[in-house]
Order: C-alpha cells, then sequence, then structure tokens
C-alpha cells in the first residue's frame, strides 16, 4: 500500500516541534531560548508558540534560571516500556481537551491492516458520540473518518478497499458511485477537512483531518447534531489547527 504524501499544517507544525524537543534533549542541563532559535533557525514568534505548545503538553518544562530542560510526557513516551500505556493516556487526555475546546465529540482512526478502525475518542452528555449503527470498516465510503483515511492511499489502495466493501446507501446523500467517490478522493485537498454532511446517519454531521506519522494513515475527527451543522466548518478548522500535539503524540 503506497501513500500520498502531501504535508499538511500540522504535519510542518510537528516537524518543527520535534527540531525543537531535540535541541532541548541535547541540554540535559538546560537550554534558552535563544540557543534553541539559534540551532533551530526557527523564527521568535514561531518558537515561542512552539514551546508554548511543548509546555503545555509536559514535552518540556522550565527551570528556575528559565532555561528549558525536557518534560515527564516526553520522558515517558520516549521510553520503551509502558510506551502504548503512555501513548494511550496523552492521547485521551489531549482528546478530552479538544472535546471541549471545538464543543464536540472527537476520535482517532487509524487505517490498520486494511481496514478503518476508530481507536480512541472523547465525548460526554453535552457532545454524545456517533452511534455506529453501521460498522465504520464496512462505512468508509459514508464516514467523514473513512473519506479522510482513503485520501492517504493511492488510487490502488482506495480501490482495494472499495472492492472489498460494497458501498450501500445508509442515507439518501450517502455516494454508491464507485467513480464519483474516487473523483471526490482524488480532488481533496489534504488541507481541507473531509466532511460527512449526513452521509452515514441522518441527523449527524462529522470532518475529518489527516494525521498520518510516517507510514501509519490515521485521522483526527469530530461529529455534531444536525442541528449544530452551522458550526461544522469553525470546529473542523479548530481541529485543523489543534491536530498537532495529537500528531507529535504519534511520532515521539
Amino acid at each position: 500500500m503506497a501513500l500520498r504524501h502531501e504535508p499538511t499544517a500540522p504535519y510542518h507544525s510537528v516537524q518543527d516541534a520535534l527540531r525543537v524537543l531535540e535541541t532541548v534533549a541535547r541540554h540535559t542541563t538546560g537550554v534558552t531560548e535563544t540557543e534553541i532559535a539559534r540551532e533551530t533557525g526557527l523564527r521568535t514568534e514561531r518558537l515561542t508558540t512552539l514551546l508554548r505548545m511543548l509546555r503545555r503538553e509536559a514535552y518540556v518544562e522550565q527551570i528556575a534560571d528559565g532555561a528549558y530542560v525536557t518534560g515527564a510526557a516526553f520522558a515517558r513516551l520516549g521510553s520503551a516500556e509502558g510506551r502504548e500505556e503512555a501513548l494511550r493516556e496523552k492521547l485521551q487526555h489531549t482528546l478530552d481537551r479538544l472535546r471541549d475546546c471545538v464543543g464536540a465529540a472527537v476520535y482517532i482512526s487509524r487505517y490498520i491492516d486494511g481496514e478503518v478502525k476508530v481507536t480512541q475518542y472523547a465525548d460526554s452528555p453535552a457532545t454524545p458520540k456517533v452511534n455506529e449503527w453501521v460498522d465504520f470498516r464496512c462505512s468508509a465510503h459514508a464516514t467523514a473518518v473513512g473519506k479522510s483515511l482513503l485520501t492517504q492511499l493511492d488510487h490502488d489502495g482506495r480501490r482495494d478497499h472499495l472492492a472489498r466493501h460494497k458501498m450501500a446507501r445508509l442515507t439518501s446523500r450517502t455516494i454508491t458511485s464507485d467513480r464519483l467517490l474516487l473523483s471526490r478522493l482524488a480532488s481533496q485537498p489534504p488541507t481541507v477537512p473531509v466532511l460527512d454532511l449526513q452521509e452515514y446517519a441522518v441527523g449527524t454531521v462529522c470532518a475529518a483531518v489527516p494525521i498520518t506519522a510516517g507510514s501509519s494513515v490515521g485521522c483526527l475527527a469530530l461529529s455534531l447534531p444536525v442541528e449544530h451543522a452551522h458550526r461544522l466548518r469553525r470546529a473542523a478548522d479548530a481541529l485543523n489547527r489543534s491536530a498537532a500535539p495529537v500528531l507529535l503524540s504519534l511520532t515521539i
């Protein structure tokens, strides 16, 4: 399975954040913001934004003299022992914060062994998750999650997936034509959220953005009841802007 490598804004943020983290990690006794800027070549404003995000996520912390050292989250994710549990806890904490930030249920989904899998989510009584009335593995053609994952595959990978999963009509808005869906997927810009406007379930709208880390295909998504559809694009843009911490956790 080949992937489409079209970097998104979160990807660029993560690349810069990793440069900062590598610099901080090299200086075990601490490194100043001025020194980080000199070694990474990042502009002051950009670096300040990245350091704020890295401190919030506990990847770096400031010591008494104002210098930066690596933080607790970086140590936990960088350790082979217990990494999977640490990663799951870190992602859940981030999802919970995103749920409250965008006012919607949020999800992480991965494309694993040729199948769509929602691996984690955060919902609440005020932001209920989607009712999975049809298995997400069989409905990639109709969900924002599925379409976002498929956009990250090459043409042959998409055709292989559709050949294994019949495109059933789930609502009156569901695309059931292979040709039309493949055309839509091919023309989907990687920087624009994929939308599901009641294609999977009547009464629900969704959006998803890619979080591809290396050869691992993934996406970050949200869902809203249709009466909040007017908030979908704004919430999707906020989700896209907030995807970097999730991608960073998956990359470390």
